[in-house]
């Protein structure tokens, strides 16, 4: 009698199971979640993130895959600031505590020579563990080549990705005969003509608190403008070369086109500004769009539009940032971890995580009719991204791929705030920063 009712028991579940991959499921992705349940039904992954949009959206797809697969997933939430040192910490320590990472593009370059995530490749080649459904290729370019590895090796499969773009008050552009701007020069002289052009109203709204996010904004246009941190070839420090310099005086231009306040400004400041109508233009990531439209968020919703970052002397490129999902290399249950990623960033599932919060990265995704209606700048998002793939076909990563990079950052975004401030012209600051970058990649 008790064999019967456990017989009758997994009977129920059986068709329960068959019944939800029939209506939910193609035959293909219905076989592939069987094959792992076989293998690795009761398995326990742990996944190391932090708050973001994108964990958010792949929790609310957790409960199918268990479902389906019978792997149950943990989570470990942790402070972005402390998910870095977290993720070294354990390594070093060989713990095994964490399956699934999320990656910072930021912390490849680190991460890499520590061996804290695995080489995806031979899973990405393994046509059982990684059906056709999943689809790589249908990743955008300036992803799979620009944020998701590092020295030719794949560390992760990108979730978040974002450039940068221009948003604007296309009405005050329209009542003053304006026209988006195309390149820097425009750019800048918008920012003049709208600075003080009415009470309360200012030119421009970017991140330029001192350090990282002076370093991180000034970044956005120095690529245009020939200008970079470090020769990428050969790690040279170029802190103080004319075209750096030049760069700095420019962006501390813009700058103060922007509200007093701006030199304290962070990605939250600076479009928080620009959403309170203070503001005529912006620059900053895509993915801080949905704040922008969301009429119950910003006063400017129906009066805004975006283009594509302008072009500079240089040429027409742009920032490249974003989050991938990796599999600790300290894990023993890589396969099962493996199975999570693949089911959470398919292009099968690309939709359902975008429509949950997710950040699209695929280009099926942002040619989609329906999630283009709910979002309009798809379209122009994409045109961004273009110009920020221009950088990655030229061989040059917008975030340089170097385990120092950071320091390296903080140390020029300081000095450069102090151009801001008038504390230093920009000679003088630069000149004084390339002395310390310079021990710092001497180390």
């Amino acid at each position: 009698m008790r064999k019967t009712l456990i017989l009758a028991i997994s009977l129920i579940t059986l068709i329960a199971m068959t019944s939800l991959a029939g209506a939910q499921l193609s035959p293909e992705v219905a076989s592939w979640t069987e094959m792992i349940r076989e293998k690795y039904e009761g398995t326990t992954i742990t996944c190391a993130f932090c708050p973001h949009p994108a964990t958010d959206a792949i929790q609310a797809m957790e409960d199918e895959f268990t479902q389906l697969t019978g792997i149950k997933v943990r989570w470990d939430i942790i402070e972005e600031g402390y998910l870095r040192n977290k993720l070294l910490i354990e390594h070093e320590a060989k713990t095994g505590v964490y399956d699934v990472l999320l990656i910072d593009a930021f912390n490849l370059a680190e991460y890499s020579p520590s061996g804290v995530a695995l080489d995806l490749a031979p899973f990405l080649q393994n046509s059982e563990l990684t059906p056709e459904w999943f689809d790589w290729e249908d990743i955008l370019p300036a992803y799979r080549e620009g944020i998701a590895q590092y020295q030719d090796t794949i560390y992760g499969v990108p979730v978040a990705g974002e450039t940068r773009y221009v948003g604007y008050r296309e009405d005050l552009l329209e009542e003053y005969g304006k026209t988006p701007p195309e390149t820097l020069d425009d750019f800048l002289n918008l920012a003049k003509f709208f600075n003080g052009k009415e009470e309360n109203l200012y030119g421009i709204a970017m991140r330029a608190q001192k350090g990282v996010h002076f370093g991180s904004g000034w970044m956005t246009l120095m690529y245009s403008l020939g200008a970079q941190f470090l020769d990428q070839q050969t790690w040279e420090v170029t802190v103080d070369h004319p075209n750096t310099i030049e760069s700095l005086e420019y962006f501390v231009e813009l700058l103060k086109q922007g509200p007093p306040d701006i030199a304290v400004y962070t990605h939250e400041e600076a479009v928080s500004a620009f959403a309170s109508g203070r503001t005529a233009m912006w620059l900053d990531a895509t993915a801080l769009t949905p704040w922008i439209i969301d009429p119950t968020k910003s006063l400017i919703a129906d009066k805004v539009n975006f283009v594509p970052p302008p072009a500079g002397p240089a040429g027409a490129y742009g920032a490249l940032a974003g989050w991938n999902m990796g599999i600790s290399s300290d894990s023993d249950k890589k396969e099962a971890a493996w199975a999570f990623i693949v089911w959470a960033t398919s292009k099968y599932n690309a939709k359902t995580y975008v429509k949950n919060g997710g950040t699209p990265v695929r280009e099926s995704v942002y040619q989609d009719p329906e999630l283009i209606e709910e979002n309009w700048t798809f379209p122009i998002q994409l045109a961004s991204l273009d110009r920020a793939y221009n950088l990655v076909k030229e061989g040059i990563s917008w975030i340089p791929p170097h385990p120092n990079f950071m320091k390296v950052l903080e140390v020029v975004g300081d000095y450069g705030a102090d151009v801001l401030t008038g504390r230093m012209t920009a000679e003088e600051a630069m000149r004084e920063a390339q002395k310390e970058v310079e021990k710092i990649m001497a180390d």
